[in-house]
Parts: structure tokens; sequence; C-alpha cells
């Protein structure tokens, strides 16, 4: 991770401390997102991303350890249930 080292207006760096106080944020997260949504937008993917996160909003999932191949998986499914020509034929009928 990088450093920056920045020079602001003593009133802007007050108003930033206050923002993050009343968030109850640090304002090395508030500088942060402020300075990803000049790169990715007011919607970012990264922006909508945390504050999903922050929010509790954000599953994270992982991916699974085995990932079967497609002809595993028929293998593996081979036999169990009717297949859709079948179901469509049964609720068919005669015509």
């Amino acid at each position: 991770m990088r450093q920056l080292i920045t020079r602001i207006d003593d009133e802007l760096h007050g108003q930033l401390k206050a923002k993050a106080a009343s968030e109850n944020r640090s304002m090395n997260e508030l500088v942060t997102e402020a300075l990803s949504q000049v790169v990715d937008g007011p919607a970012g993917h990264r922006t909508v991303r945390r504050r999903a996160r922050a929010s509790g909003l954000l599953a994270e999932v992982q991916p699974p350890e085995n990932v079967l191949s497609l002809d595993e998986l028929e293998a593996a499914t081979r036999g169990l249930g009717r297949s859709a020509s079948e179901a469509l034929e049964a609720d068919r009928g005669d015509w």
C-alpha cells in the first residue's frame, strides 16, 4: 500500500476531520473514498462495494474448492429425475 502526502487548507482539514468523526470513520478511509470517487466516478464499483460492506449488505462468497467440469457434472447427475423432454411429453398427453 502506498502513502500520499499532500497539503490542504486548514479549514478543509477541519471539515474532513469533523465529517470522519460524525461518521465514526478514520480520515484515511474518508479521503481514500473521496479519491476513489474521483477515479471511478460517484457510483464506481469499488465505492459501491465499500459502502455495501460497511453497511453489512455485502456477502463475501469464497469460490468452491473443487469445481466439477461439465462432463463430471453430467456423469454425477445422470439418472436423476426426468429429462425436460420426458416431462414435457408427459404434460402434453395425446393430442
